[in-house]
């Protein structure tokens, strides 16, 4: 069995999504449809930049779904195949979610793009800018990190945002709280803590305006039918009810990313086979979670072409 996986917010740089617009005529089409849908040239931000314009959160979330949608597409294409016929589940990580969620027909391309414009306007203005951290705990599992999470709160938002993988852990909340978290790694057995360059202390309590703002938006555009279940993060289930999906995406923007429970879930449920479309960095993660499974990564029209090949 296989599962189409979805990168989240990071894999963003620039030049994306450019050779592969520079070959596919669908490819262009997804990129030139998020333009229309957003009323910007996000592609343009996406092939030149400047960097500091594109990792915006509002910008790079939209640009990380519409590289993969465009893999995607172009995979179809070139393959003759549905993703319905080539995967049996799909999940992402965060943002990846509403990416998986394009994928199987749950939104179209071009609210899928609104939503996520939205979604990163709600989460970077709910919090101002240098009142919430996050930071990554490298050699932690779980229950080291809700350890030194609890530990260095002291009444503030200290909580785990994402459960990674079994050696990294995310941890997000009040700056003041994630600088002690930092300083107090080794207290815990970790091996250490490192900042991440984020503009917002995402999926912590602290995001619950922006969690309102999308319950209002997912009520103006509820998702469809899914074609091919997902695996929620906030759940590490699968799921397929249009109404519970709607529910599950509230959750997710102050709840924890549950990946590696998932990649495990996702075992458990019989795949074998994991296909990363449009970046290199949860395939790593699933390898530090599970093995005697098959991980590949597609990203260019290379990528694409071999990939279709083994369908």
């Amino acid at each position: 069995m296989r599962a189409f996986v979805f990168p989240g917010q990071g894999s963003q740089k620039v030049g994306m999504g450019c050779d592969l617009a520079a070959t596919s005529a669908v490819a262009r089409e997804v990129f030139e449809e998020v333009d229309e849908a957003l009323g910007q040239k996000l592609s343009k931000i996406m092939r030149e930049g400047p960097d500091d314009v594109l990792i915006l959160t509002e910008n790079a979330q939209p640009a990380i779904m519409a590289n993969a949608i465009a893999v995607l597409r172009v995979l179809e294409k070139e393959s003759g195949v549905s993703l319905a016929c080539m995967a049996d589940f799909v999940a992402g990580h965060s943002l990846g979610e509403y990416t998986a969620l394009c994928a199987s027909g749950a939104f179209s391309l071009a609210d899928t793009a609104r939503l996520l414009k939205l979604r990163g306007q709600a989460m970077q203005s709910a919090v101002p800018v240098g009142v919430g951290a996050m930071c990554a705990l490298l050699g932690a599992d779980i229950d080291k990190a809700q350890a030194l999470a609890d530990a260095a709160a002291e009444g503030e938002v200290c909580t785990v945002a994402n459960d990674n993988d079994p050696g990294q852990v995310v941890l997000s909340g009040h700056k003041g709280a994630i600088e002690r978290a930092i300083s107090s790694t080794r207290d815990f057995e970790i091996k250490r803590g490192v900042a991440l360059p984020v503009s917002a202390p995402f999926h912590c309590a602290l995001m619950q305006p922006a969690a309102e703002a999308m319950a209002q938006a997912l009520l103006q555009t509820p998702p469809a039918a899914l074609q091919i279940a997902l695996f929620a993060n906030v759940t590490a289930a699968a799921v397929t009810d249009p109404s519970e999906v709607s529910r599950l995406l509230v959750e997710q923007v102050c709840g924890r990313v549950r990946w590696r429970e998932s990649v495990l879930a996702m075992q458990a449920a019989g795949v074998d086979q994991f296909a990363e479309l449009g970046g290199k960095v949860l395939g790593p993660m699933i390898g530090r979670t599970v093995v005697d499974v098959a991980i590949t990564s597609v990203i260019g029209m290379d990528d694409i072409e071999a990939f279709a090949k083994e369908l």
